[in-house]
């Protein structure tokens, strides 16, 4: 990640999009990309506004659904996958079972935080057993694929990447876990929207860019193998010229 966008440093493997600007972009589209985060925030928010304004539990799961199912639609008509937004979809789905079976407002974003935990431990485990999960999405896009499991600066520097999203879900958690024992609907749902959404997601992506950018990509094998047959290659010519100088000195 040393190379300008536009330029590849000549020691470095060719990235689908070239240098610093494929691992920004990776890592913001490993979760969907800013869409990907308003379509998991956005619901959060306004269910939450609108059960502060009418403490109806039904419109505000309805409201809660409505933003949601705008943004797949949009998706559907922009013929984009969907993958991304799967999760997303899923969460938000279950807790307004989950709130409409049990009538507790709060329910509604238990999914979420499970989420949170989820993910807290997932990328805490990957980075423990050597195959940080911010390495296995940016790699195959920088064209490094997992070579950086051989090279030690930069496993170390995706092991640092993947610690700073670990991070994220743990400040997510320690935000929403008391206000959710609190039944602190409206607050829960607002930061979710806010503070919690967007901003904390920015935040994350410029701290693993500002880790990884330092950190050169790790080279193919392939490229491994052309620079050894390429030294040799040198090696032999060297050789030869050598060999040749002192064949004319003989022959002087």
């Amino acid at each position: 990640m040393v190379a300008e966008p536009g330029g590849q440093a000549p020691d470095q493997p060719k990235s689908k999009l070239g240098g610093v600007a494929a691992e920004e972009f990776s890592l913001a589209a490993s979760i969907g990309g800013v869409r990907g985060v308003i379509e998991s925030v956005l619901p959060y928010t306004v269910f939450s506004l609108v059960y502060a304004l009418t403490e109806d539990l039904q419109v505000s799961i309805i409201s809660a659904l409505v933003p949601l199912a705008v943004l797949v639609i949009w998706r559907l008509i922009a013929r984009e996958t969907l993958s991304q937004a799967f999760s997303g979809v899923v969460v938000i789905a279950l807790g307004a079972y989950l709130a409409n079976k049990t009538g507790s407002a709060k329910t509604f974003f238990l999914p979420n935080i499970l989420k949170n935990a989820g993910f807290a431990v997932l990328y805490a485990v990957s980075i423990l057993v050597r195959w940080p999960l911010i390495g296995v999405v940016v790699g195959p896009i920088t064209g490094e694929m997992f070579e950086w499991r051989q090279d030690r600066r930069r496993l170390a520097a995706y092991q640092v990447a993947t610690w700073i999203w670990v991070g994220l879900f743990l400040v997510r958690l320690a935000v929403q876990i008391p206000l959710y024992v609190a039944g602190n609907v409206t607050l829960l749902g607002t930061l979710n929207g806010t503070v919690l959404g967007i901003p904390l997601f920015a935040l994350t992506i410029w701290l693993s860019w500002l880790v990884l950018k330092p950190v050169p990509l790790a080279k193919t094998t392939a490229q491994r193998t052309a620079e050894a047959t390429e030294r040799t290659a040198e090696a032999a010519e060297r050789t030869a010229e050598a060999t040749e100088r002192t064949a004319e000195a003989s022959g002087g």
